[in-house]
């Protein structure tokens, strides 16, 4: 359970663009140093996050029964472990600096038959997104108390706002994300039998909505933001940070 020098040095990369975004221009959203700062802590941040939910489902699957997933190193917070880097990671990343959309990245392989019982299953599934919802309260509560430069505030704000749209994006019931993992050792054999057969394709079908139809993507930001404040998020900063984030658009 120690972590890798690659989650160390995520969590540098993270931290430097966190000193260019404070150093940076805040009243001009097209200041060189300003962008390259959100943008390394967001993409830095969010990539450690995505670490810290895979481990999430790792840590309450060997805690639930399936000791192998020390030996697949999953418990290290190493990256390269959950499934393969370029499509579980890679790609997410590109993804979120085209439109902002925060996909669900890597994954590991749970011996589910080795869980103690459907209780077990269930909370290995929800332990991902329920990582996101967590470090996202954290990172609100850390802009609403302490005192932090305007850049820095900004993309703190913004990244807060993507942990809580990738918790809400995760716990959908939709065959392959967690939110139907939680639910499926509930459900009928049918109905477990239809869910692996359009694993493969349905989370890309829910992509494709976010992407193509704004009312779909809109409609899950308003909820995430219904999250997002009560915990102390400032809309207006994240915003103002999500605006540095594209700032091809």
């Amino acid at each position: 359970m120690r972590p890798s020098p690659i989650f160390l040095g995520i969590l540098a990369v993270a931290v430097a663009g966190g000193f260019l975004a404070a150093y940076g221009d805040f009243t001009n959203l097209r200041d060189p140093m300003l962008i390259a700062g959100i943008v390394l802590l967001v993409l830095g941040g969010w990539m450690a996050s995505l670490t810290l939910h895979e481990f999430g489902h790792a840590f309450v699957a060997f805690r639930g029964g399936d000791h192998e997933i020390a030996h697949k190193g999953y418990l290290s917070l190493d990256v390269r472990r959950y499934a393969d880097p370029v499509l579980s990671f890679v790609l997410p990343l590109i993804f979120l600096l085209i439109g902002g959309i925060p996909l669900p990245g890597g994954a590991v392989w749970i011996n589910r038959g080795a869980l103690r019982n459907r209780a077990t299953a269930s909370w290995t599934s929800l332990a991902g997104p329920l990582s996101n919802l967590a470090v996202g309260a954290a990172l609100c509560l850390a802009t609403m108390l302490i005192p932090m430069a305007t850049g820095l505030f900004y993309a703190m704000s913004y990244l807060a706002l993507l942990q809580m749209m990738t918790f809400l994006i995760n716990i959908l019931p939709v065959p392959g994300l967690d939110g139907w993992g939680a639910l499926e050792p509930y459900l009928s054999p049918q109905a477990r039998a239809f869910g692996a057969r359009v694993r493969p394709w349905a989370p890309l079908v829910l992509f494709a909505l976010l992407f193509l139809f704004k009312p779909v993507s809109n409609l899950l930001w308003t909820i995430a933001g219904h999250i997002y404040e009560p915990l102390g998020g400032n809309s207006t900063a994240a915003i103002v940070g999500q605006t540095a984030f594209l700032f091809w658009q």
